[in-house]
């Protein structure tokens, strides 16, 4: 038997913009050494893209 509580199950923040939880998950992929704000850039920049030739909600492409 543990001496130690029982651990709380943590849920995933959305992100800033697209408020959605699964954008922040895969930031929190690419995330290297730290640099978040990086990650979150290269998410945004691409889902801008995505819209840009799809001309659809880059959100449906996750």
């Amino acid at each position: 038997m543990s001496r130690r509580g029982t651990v709380e199950e943590k849920t995933a923040k959305s992100d800033p913009i697209y408020r959605n939880r699964l954008v922040n998950m895969l930031v929190n992929r690419i995330l290297k050494y730290g640099k978040k704000s990086l990650a979150y850039q290269i998410i945004y920049r691409a889902m801008k893209k995505i819209q840009q030739k799809t001309e659809t909600n880059p959100q449906r492409s996750l």
